[in-house]
Parts: structure tokens; C-alpha cells; sequence
């Protein structure tokens, strides 16, 4: 069970005699995933793992989670025995995830207004776990996912508190150092917590100091609170670690808030290297309905800069700041005219993209937004017809088109109609081309 080349072979063939593996995923030395199906609508995904001593033991918490209820916890729905080529095998149905945060890290470190989006529904989803006395235990990168538009943790590794069946042969960055003693409590998920942290910042995880029993080194360069964080996360000794309590109380009350913005997008829990993330963490991860939590509000320091930033018919920016909040500005309204037959935009809005995102662009991120217009000239409904690699700035496009507004469409009667506009996302600007597709009658 070493070779997952070996294990692409197994497309094609049933589990159980029910359910089909239609197409691999991905895997890893010690197991495999499936592209599979339940008869229904639901997509999903089917892991295969050899069976070990523990094999009833696992099936139980597998069963034990499967009915839990959480929109940030990944579901479950089947699991079972099965053998393939004399091997016993278990296997583990659950919710298709077309995403995973560590497929972007190594295109680019996260922008803190995305870490910001991200901790809410990982902290929410832990304190869940945490208060029916159940450890994730593998919280990492890897395992932070979305289905859709909704962050969600892996939960095949959830396990009893205090539960480990054997101790690891090796422990990673990600495992805190109790791991190796068989300890398994909440202070482990805010270890890995606080590596995933830094990683996600820096593209790399913080410095190993164990072999002289220090704390890992977190890199000054990580903004507040992120950094007191990690640092207060990343405490050898248990008393003196933070608790996912702790975090909460640094970040202010929010509404959920979208995904993070991912770059690559996976098929399934499991790596794949010609993936294209459309998170949000993700999203999801995440992404319900969503505003943008920039990094300053999350450390308590609001910016005076409006959301957006407006401009005029003729592409002016709007002027300065003065003493008094300054409105957009829109030409004057002329009476109707035969002149005007193929509508025009009256007042288009440019996403207000925080420098500390735009650092992360390389090239160009190109978006574009279907808007549907009434007849007054008002944007009713906005669809992103191409998201292009990042649910990070496919959101601030989308905000920004829905505060669009237009001429009336023909001869001066106003009409419903449909444009699209292309928003063009570099490391210095943003522009916003427009062009109408259709009139509805």
C-alpha cells in the first residue's frame, strides 16, 4: 500500500458492490480518494485506507462523527469494510471538497485581510469539536477545504480527547509536543493552528527550536494580532499556551466572512498539481454571503478609506477629502434624446484593494461580472461569470458591480438590459471595462 500509482489501476471497480470508483483523486502512502457517487445529486468522494489493528475502533469515530452537525465540518455518509486484491481496506465516503489552502500557499503567502477571513470559521468549527470533547488533530493547511463557497475542516482524523491509539513515528511542525507523548487535547489544535498561521503569512512554517526546547521562532514580519497569535499559540509548555477562547477575544465580532483567496483549485481532499483553487476559503469555506475583512479592522485600526472607490462617467476619480464626506459624483441628468439608443454608464465603482493584497498579485487577475439592469438604470442582480484564480478580489468585483448604474437604454425609455463588465486587477491599479450584451424587452 505504497505505491499510489498502483492505486489508479482500482478506477473502475466497486467498493462494497454499491459504490463506483469513477475517477482518482489523489493519494498518499497510506491512502487513497475517489471520485464515487451516492445515486443522488450530492457529490462525493470515497477514501480507501488499510485496515489496521484499530480498524473496528476507527469505524466507531467514523460513525460517531458522521453525526455531527456543523457547516464547517466536512460530512460524512458511508463506511465500511471492503477488500481489494487480498488487501483489507477501509473505506469512508464523504462531502466533495473542491478545494485545499495548501495549494496556494506555495504561489503566494495569504494577505492578512484573508487570514482574517479565514480564522472565524476555523475557530468556530474547533470550538464546536472542542465542546463535545472531540480533538481534530491534524489541523493543517492541507486540511482546510471548501465545498462550494463554505470553508470547511476535514473531520476523518477526529478523535476522542485524551484518545491516541499509538503514538506517531515522527511528529511534524504541525504536531505540538505532547503528540509524542500520547496526549490529545484542544491545546494540540491550537498548536497546528498557530503553525498553519505563520505558514499561510510567510509560505513557510516558523522555525523548529525543539532540539533546544525553545518555542518556535514566529518571524517579526508577521502583522498584529496574527503574530501575538502564533507566538502565544506556539508555547511548548501547555500552561503557558493560548486557547481557541484566547484567539477569539483578539479579533472583534464579525458576520461570517468569505473564504480566503486561494489560487489553485483542487479536485478533491486529496493534491492534485493541475488544480485551480476558486475559494474562499477559501472559502468556505466562508463565502456565505460576505463582506471583506480587511487586515486593519481586524487589529482594531479602521481605515478612513471608503470601501470602494468611485468614479465618474468620464473616468475622473472623485475629489479629494475634505471636511465633509465626499459623495460620488454623477453627471447631470439631460432630458432624453434620439441620440441616446445603446445606453451608456452613468456611475461605475472601482474595488478599494488594500496594498497588502495587491503585493500578492503577480501579472494580472482578471474578473469578469454579469449585471443585470433595470429599467431605471439600477443593477438588480450580479453573477461573476469568470471568477479568474481568486475568490479574493472575484468578491471585491462582484461588490463593486452591484453599485454600478446606467442611462436608460432606448431613445431616453428606460429598458431592462444586461452588460458585463471586465475588472483587471494588477500589483498598481484596477480598471473596469464595460460592455452591453443584451436588451430584454
Amino acid at each position: 500500500m505504497n505505491n499510489t500509482e498502483a492505486w489508479k489501476t482500482w478506477e473502475g471497480r466497486t467498493v462494497d458492490g454499491k459504490f463506483p470508483l469513477r475517477r482518482w483523486l489523489g493519494g498518499s502512502d497510506h491512502s487513497v480518494v475517489f471520485l464515487t457517487d451516492l445515486g443522488g445529486p450530492q457529490k462525493t468522494v470515497l477514501k480507501l485506507i488499510a485496515a489496521s489493528l484499530n480498524a473496528d475502533r476507527q469505524l466507531s469515530r467514523w460513525a460517531a462523527t458522521a453525526k455531527l452537525s456543523h457547516p464547517n465540518l466536512i460530512r460524512m455518509f458511508e463506511m465500511g469494510r471492503c477488500r481489494f486484491d487480498g488487501t483489507p481496506l477501509l473505506y469512508l465516503i464523504m462531502e466533495y471538497a473542491e478545494e485545499d489552502l495548501s495549494q496556494i500557499i506555495p504561489q503566494r503567502p495569504l494577505a492578512p485581510a484573508e487570514v482574517g477571513d479565514l480564522l472565524p470559521p476555523l475557530l468556530d468549527a474547533l470550538s464546536y469539536l472542542h465542546s463535545r470533547g472531540l480533538v481534530h488533530s491534524r489541523i493543517r493547511p492541507s486540511n482546510i477545504l471548501a465545498v462550494g463557497d463554505q470553508l470547511k475542516l476535514s473531520t476523518d482524523r477526529v478523535c476522542p480527547r485524551g484518545e491516541l491509539d499509538e503514538k506517531p513515528a515522527a511528529l511534524s511542525i504541525y504536531d505540538a509536543p505532547e503528540v509524542a507523548n500520547g496526549d490529545m487535547s484542544p491545546s494540540v489544535d491550537v498548536w497546528s493552528l498557530g503553525v498553519t498561521l505563520v505558514t499561510a503569512l510567510t509560505q513557510q512554517p516558523p522555525i523548529d527550536r525543539a532540539k533546544e526546547q525553545k518555542d518556535p521562532a514566529v518571524p517579526d514580519t508577521i502583522p498584529e494580532p496574527f503574530r501575538s497569535i502564533a507566538r502565544e499559540s506556539l508555547h511548548r509548555q501547555l500552561r503557558q499556551r493560548c486557547t481557541i477562547a484566547d484567539i477569539k477575544a483578539w479579533r472583534p465580532p464579525q458576520q461570517p466572512t468569505p473564504l480566503p483567496t486561494p489560487v489553485v483549485a483542487l479536485e478533491s481532499p486529496a493534491k492534485s498539481n493541475g488544480s485551480k483553487w476558486r475559494m474562499a476559503v477559501p472559502a468556505a469555506i466562508a463565502l456565505l454571503a460576505v463582506s471583506v475583512y480587511v487586515g486593519q479592522k481586524i487589529i482594531g485600526h479602521h481605515s478612513d478609506a471608503p470601501a470602494t472607490q468611485s468614479i465618474t462617467q468620464a473616468g475622473q476619480a472623485p475629489p479629494a477629502a475634505s471636511s465633509t464626506p465626499a459623495l460620488a459624483t454623477k453627471p447631470a441628468k439631460s432630458a432624453p434624446t434620439n441620440s441616446v439608443s445603446s445606453g451608456e454608464v452613468l456611475h461605475q465603482v472601482l474595488p478599494n484593494v488594500p496594498q497588502s493584497a495587491r503585493n500578492t498579485i503577480t501579472g494580472r487577475i482578471k474578473v469578469s461580472v454579469r449585471v443585470e439592469v433595470d429599467p431605471s438604470g439600477k443593477v438588480t442582480k450580479a453573477t461573476l461569470t469568470s471568477p479568474g484564480p481568486s475568490k479574493y478580489f472575484a468578491n471585491l468585483a462582484l461588490k463593486a458591480a452591484q453599485q454600478w448604474e446606467f442611462t436608460p437604454q432606448v431613445n431616453g425609455q428606460g429598458t431592462s438590459s444586461t452588460w458585463l463588465l471586465r475588472f483587471q486587477f494588477s500589483s498598481t491599479s484596477t480598471k473596469a471595462v464595460p460592455s452591453r450584451e443584451r436588451d430584454h424587452r
